[in-house]
């Protein structure tokens, strides 16, 4: 369940997305199996997971509107190469979603929950799909004509291989990080998550 440090990374990048890497390609690739044209809501793209998800959507060709909060949020979203980008908490989503897709969004990431993600949900064409990993809660509500998926991130030898492959093929792939830490001090990481608002990743330097 490892794999190599892509070339174009540094160790502490790599460490900083090991899982949140596999997470969000496989959400996009083995959950939604999203493809060139396709449209897509990912509900908490400024996070960990949501920042890598937005760029391997826009890897595969998909067309992405990006839930984050306050205008640094929406800013940073929109430099990962989101189409569009909308307050979730108190920005227009169902306006964001019309705009990128008159007729409904093919699909939603679900990387939070709470009313904003049921709004995301709202937005979704008939037989549109939803995915979220285990760990989201509220979990979203059951939907008529809504396939709902929640998967978690499977490590391995192969997975490790793809994640990297697009990485490589992301010619400016960007690791998010927010703040350092030593692992003496992971209380003080704790309470900066814990705080929230946070773009990318926290991490602890062992050594």
């Amino acid at each position: 369940r490892v794999g190599h440090v892509p070339s174009s990374l540094t160790l502490r990048q790599a460490g900083a997305i090991a899982t949140t890497g596999l997470t969000a390609i496989q959400g996009i690739d083995d959950a939604l199996h999203l493809k060139a044209g396709d449209t897509l809501i990912i509900h908490g793209a400024s996070g960990g997971v949501g920042s890598l998800a937005l760029q391997f959507a826009k890897l595969r060709g998909v067309r992405v509107l990006a839930t984050a909060t306050g205008e640094d949020g929406l800013a940073f979203a929109k430099q990962l190469g989101a189409d569009a980008a909308v307050d979730g908490r108190h920005g227009d989503i169902a306006g964001g979603a019309h705009a990128l897709a008159p007729g409904g969004v093919d699909a939603v990431l679900a990387l939070a929950g709470g009313d904003a993600l049921e709004r995301c949900i709202d937005a979704l064409r008939p037989g549109g799909q939803m995915a979220f990993p285990y760990g989201v809660e509220p979990e979203p509500r059951a939907r008529a004509g809504v396939r709902s998926i929640r998967y978690n991130a499977i490590p391995g030898v192969k997975e490790f291989e793809r994640l990297n492959s697009a990485i490589t093929a992301l010619k400016e792939f960007a690791v998010p990080i927010e703040a350092q830490f030593p692992l003496a001090d992971a209380a003080r990481a704790q309470e900066r998550v814990e705080a929230g608002h946070i773009h990318g990743k926290i991490i602890l330097q062992v050594r």
